[in-house]
């Protein structure tokens, strides 16, 4: 066995494991019943029938997909749907998965699920005796906290103090051990020095999405699958020109490399907060748009397949996030021509998610796109998890008026520039590269020759699409062992 993320398989750790699994009833999906819901065994199918999308029940793994239909409570097609072009103000069709329909109403979880469960497949993780460490900026700690719930082990969610009630709620509703940081979003390395400090106890075991691959492979080997699929069922007669996500924590931009490897032709354009403009200008800064941490550049992020790079004004999102959930809001697009059904998927857009409609629509007046264009993006979370938000911009600003919302509408939708939008030459893409130097060689542990590896294109193949290879004969194996216990 060689794996760059695997070290090692501790068979009595995974006997222990899966005796405490029988007892509880979990069995594992591979990655390849989550790209296929469809391969799922159908006794599970019927058993997900009398159970709910966010219920603490182990069988809720195999829900971490893109294609839960909430109609049957079983599986369908992707979950997407396309943003008209009366909000947008753009002739292409912007389209965006939906996330609001993973267990935890967002897709994070199967992050979570990626970085976790190869480990416990393993047998490097043992649930009897470790804590899961999840680092992150809300959402990510929230998966591994759903996920830690299923399989019956501990989570330790870290995140920054000034992140949404709704997140910290959930989190201590769901049993998780919650260390808060000083700071907002953009506050990763003080995350990062908590993880250092809980490191040095070994029952904590540190699931860090900015430098665990699984996150990635995830996102590789199933979203990407997903918006092919949409792409070739629904829009093949048309020029897919791009995939439009937040850098983050890059998990998701993988989806792009995927896509890439299928359209060569297509652009990946990564996008980031203005007030935090950390890949278009090495900067730094707070900002509003949960979910997308920043100050640094991830160790998962592929960086030489990042074609663009779009700076999102916060103040744009949050007041379209009042469009979108406001009654004089959803007035004003009603009256102005959008229809009852469009206005009621708004809502399926949190910030981090308006952030991306916002890039998706500067890509298409960056490149002047017409009605034959596709421009792809990801509605990560919704509005679901920042109701607090809306009170306090409540307020801070006053309520919210037909005249706000014609502002709004106008000035931020219609109106949205190309400024703070850059096209990367090599060594721009290289320049990013070198920034990893700083976070991860310096403070972090890694080694330089790996970075160095990073710019090869096989070193990424491999991670891609051989390791998902070992992930699910791994978990075969061990289904085969709870079987048997």
């Amino acid at each position: 066995m060689y794996s760059k993320i695997i070290k090692k398989i501790d068979k009595n750790i995974l006997e222990q494991t899966a005796k405490r699994c029988k007892e509880r009833g979990i069995i594992i999906p591979t990655f390849n019943q989550l790209k296929n819901p469809e391969l799922i065994p159908e006794e599970i199918k019927q058993q997900l029938l009398n159970i709910g999308l966010w219920d603490i029940n182990p069988l809720n793994l195999f829900r971490i997909n893109w294609k839960n239909d909430t109609k049957t409570s079983l599986f369908g097609s992707v979950n997407y749907f396309e943003i008209p072009k009366n909000i947008t103000g753009v002739n292409a069709k912007i389209l965006g998965l939906t996330g609001k329909f993973f267990p935890t109403g967002a897709h994070k979880v199967g992050a979570a699920f990626g970085c976790l469960v190869p480990r416990l497949a393993s047998g490097e993780f043992n649930p009897a005796h470790h804590k899961a460490v999840f680092p992150s900026t809300g959402n990510y700690c929230r998966g591994g906290a759903f996920d830690c719930a299923l399989l019956g082990c501990t989570a330790v969610a870290v995140l920054p103090e000034e992140m949404s009630m709704e997140r910290f709620d959930w989190l201590r509703e769901i049993g998780a051990e919650i260390i808060a940081t000083p700071g907002c979003e953009s506050n990763v390395k003080e995350i990062y020095d908590k993880c250092n400090e809980l490191k040095k106890d070994d029952v904590n075991v540190i699931f860090n999405q900015f430098d665990e691959f699984g996150n990635s492979i995830f996102h590789y080997n199933v979203t990407g699958p997903a918006i092919d699929e949409v792409i070739g069922n629904n829009y093949k007669d048309r020029n897919f020109f791009g995939f439009v996500c937040a850098s983050g924590s890059a998990g998701t931009l993988a989806a792009g490399d995927y896509l890439k490897n299928k359209f060569p032709k297509i652009k990946i354009i990564g996008s980031e907060a203005l007030q935090c403009p950390t890949l278009l200008l090495n900067g730094f800064g707070g900002h509003r748009i949960e979910g997308i941490g920043d100050k640094h550049v991830p160790w998962i992020h592929n960086t030489k397949n990042t074609d663009c790079l779009a700076a999102i004004d916060d103040e744009d999102c949050m007041r379209i996030f009042r469009l979108f959930n406001e009654n004089s809001g959803e007035q004003f697009l009603f009256d102005n021509g959008v229809s009852l059904k469009e206005i009621e998927k708004l809502p399926l857009l949190g910030i981090s998610s308006i952030a991306n409609l916002l890039a998706s629509i500067k890509t298409a007046k960056y490149f002047e796109l017409k009605e034959n264009d596709v421009i792809f993006t990801v509605f990560t979370d919704s509005a679901d998890l920042y109701k607090s938000r809306l009170k306090e911009l409540e307020l801070e600003k006053g309520i919210y008026t037909k005249s706000d919302a014609e502002t709004d509408y106008l000035s931020r939708l219609k109106n949205q520039k190309t400024d703070y939008f850059k096209e990367l030459s090599y060594y721009d893409k290289k320049a990013i590269h070198n920034l990893k130097y700083f976070t991860w060689v310096e403070q972090q542990g890694k080694t330089v020759e790996e970075l160095n590896e990073q710019w090869d294109e096989n070193y990424w193949k491999f991670l891609m699409e051989e390791e998902i290879n070992l992930f699910d004969e791994l978990i075969e194996k061990f289904n085969d062992m709870i079987a048997k216990s």
